[in-house]
């Protein structure tokens, strides 16, 4: 005997009746979602190839940062729930990465012949200047990071976060002998003009962007463009640590295994490798260790890979002809 069933209902869908005839409508432009009008939709399998200097297909470098909060107020990391302010235990412990983190991971780098991207809070020049001091006589780049981790740039007016990108750019200017060109924002914090400020500002790029793993020429006001250079939130410690708890081993086989698969991948296309590192977390003993490893895997690669600064990587970009770079 044949089973009956009930016919289903249809079903109202914002394109109209699913299998009725007004399914075909045209969208209506006033349901259109928002966009941020910087970049169109690009799939990376579809791009113009090119390579990266020497003929590398995987551009890999290290972004670390050096932050500088207010003592019992603002924001901050927290290694466990703080109590109200003064938060000694969590202050305290991000201190521990401008006083001997840091230290640690500059010896690491040194011995491993690693170029850096210093994201740096302007404030770190007046609090530790012996930091910046030992990064100028490596030779690295120093990128503007704001002026403390305290504070979101996203949330201020247009005028203040213009005031806040010219403090920190002087500051740095001043110290290094030239400004920087790269910019990320105190907790990835962009407002709706940020990218507009930045340009107009003189920058080059900035990292907050984590949508890709190429370069992406951004659009900006009055016909303006600044360059997104990929900067990693899952290949980050704040997010890995902090956030989802993992412990060092684990952030460490996470970097190995993106490196081992992003090798792979780049036979394909071009791609850039960031990891992004804090002295208040890889800087202790015991996340430094399987740190050390994981790098040490990489740059005995180093004959495969363009081991590179964020710096590096927007440059050599920014000569590619038009139409390489997605916009």
């Amino acid at each position: 005997m044949e089973r009956q069933f009930a016919a289903e209902p249809e079903r109202a869908t914002s394109r109209g009746v699913l299998g009725g005839a007004t399914s075909a409508q045209a969208p209506d432009p006033a349901r259109a979602l928002l966009s941020h009008d910087r970049y169109r939709y690009s799939a990376i399998s579809r791009r113009p190839d090119f390579a990266w200097p020497e003929e590398k297909r995987l551009a890999v470098y290290v972004a670390l940062n050096l932050e500088h909060f207010a003592f019992g107020d603002g924001l901050g990391a927290e290694l466990c729930p703080g109590g109200p302010h003064p938060d000694v235990l969590n202050y305290a412990w991000r201190d521990y990465g401008n006083r001997v983190g840091v230290w640690r991971l500059i010896d690491l780098f040194d011995e491993l012949t690693l170029p850096v991207s210093v994201l740096a809070n302007s404030s770190i020049y007046h609090y530790c200047p012996e930091v910046m001091d030992a990064f100028r006589a490596r030779g690295d780049e120093v990128v503007g990071h704001g002026r403390t981790n305290s504070e979101r740039q996203g949330v201020l007016s247009a005028a203040e976060e213009q005031q806040l990108i010219v403090e920190a750019t002087d500051i740095i200017a001043h110290a290094e002998g030239r400004r920087p060109l790269g910019w990320l924002g105190p907790w990835i914090s962009q407002s709706a003009v940020t990218p507009d400020l930045l340009a107009e500002a003189g920058y080059h790029y900035l990292l907050d962007w984590c949508m890709d793993d190429q370069p992406v020429w951004f659009a900006t006001r009055d016909g303006g463009r600044i360059l997104s250079v990929p900067y990693p939130q899952e290949l980050n410690d704040i997010p890995s640590i902090v956030g989802r708890k993992d412990s060092g081993e684990q952030f460490a086989a996470m970097i190995a295994d993106t490196f081992e698969e992003m090798l792979a991948q780049s036979a394909k296309q071009p791609l850039v490798m960031g990891i992004a590192l804090h002295p208040y977390l890889v800087g202790q003993p015991h996340r430094l260790r399987p740190l050390r490893r994981a790098l040490q895997a990489i740059v005995a690669r180093r004959e495969d890979i363009w081991i590179t600064t964020a710096g590096e990587i927007a440059a050599f970009s920014r000569t590619l002809p038009d139409g390489i770079v997605p916009t």
